[in-house]
């Protein structure tokens, strides 16, 4: 069984907590595509990234002086959104760093995929983002069944947003079940996903079942954080579904 989750946008450095086990699995890749956002101006990295120009300004400062394997960062510390806090990975056991380490992947534009103990630098660059190198013209196209293919297992958690599940969804094989954890609430007498909540209880979803040591997809249903509860009526063989009371 793997989780797959989706990174943030916002990054930290922590280089005095858990220490790095490793470069990603994909590293050369990752350097690549450095290389081409390096080759990209000012005003075209601004339309990739799709932001503001201090942020723009700070990652065109990252790519000019951070080395991609210089101070590195474990993966789940380096990322720093609404998921992560949720998860708060810093206070993790050993034995749930190892489950960590034996199940979860957090899928990445430029790493592709990363165990939780890879060495990461700070980076700005969404999946969707559209790129256009060497006859590459999305992301997608360009990791391609890479991710899949080094993640495959039998049963894929996922928890990642719909933007990176998309690179791996298209190349699973009749042996693989890709089962989806959804988070519902009502709005306007309407069960809907809201996207904070959603992000929350996805990190909140590693933690319990890094806690609980989940090797049995029957046991996620067991989580009850947040006032989320599974939902039996809502839920299939694809899709576990949670509803907050």
């Amino acid at each position: 069984m793997k989780i797959i989750l989706s990174p943030a946008k916002k990054m930290v450095v922590d280089a005095d907590g858990i220490d790095v086990l490793g470069l990603p699995y994909f590293i050369d890749e990752a350097k690549e595509l450095r290389e081409y956002l390096k080759s990209l101006s000012y005003d075209e990295l601004k339309e990739l990234w799709k932001c503001n120009d201090k942020i723009t300004l700070e990652n065109v400062l990252r790519l000019e002086k951070l080395k991609i394997e210089g101070v590195l960062t474990p993966a789940v510390l380096a990322y720093d959104g609404i998921a992560y806090k949720n998860m708060a990975p810093s206070v993790f056991t050993y034995d749930e760093w190892d489950y960590l380490d034996k199940h979860l992947y957090i899928l990445s534009g430029l790493y592709g995929a990363l165990r939780s103990r890879d060495g990461v630098i700070p980076y700005r660059l969404e999946m969707e983002a559209r790129i256009d190198f060497n006859g590459y013209k999305s992301l997608y196209d360009y990791w391609s069944d890479k991710i899949y293919n080094y993640i495959k297992d039998d049963i894929i958690i996922n928890l990642a947003s719909k933007e990176y599940s998309d690179a791996v969804r298209p190349y699973l094989s009749q042996d693989v079940k890709m089962i989806n954890i959804v988070f519902l609430c009502e709005h306007n007498k309407k069960l809907v996903t809201k996207p904070t909540e959603a992000k929350a209880n996805r990190g909140a979803m590693v933690r319990f079942m890094a806690e609980n040591k989940i090797e049995d997809i029957n046991d996620i249903k067991l989580y009850i954080r947040n006032g989320y509860k599974y939902n039996d009526d809502l839920s299939d063989d694809l899709n576990i579904v949670f509803v907050k009371e």
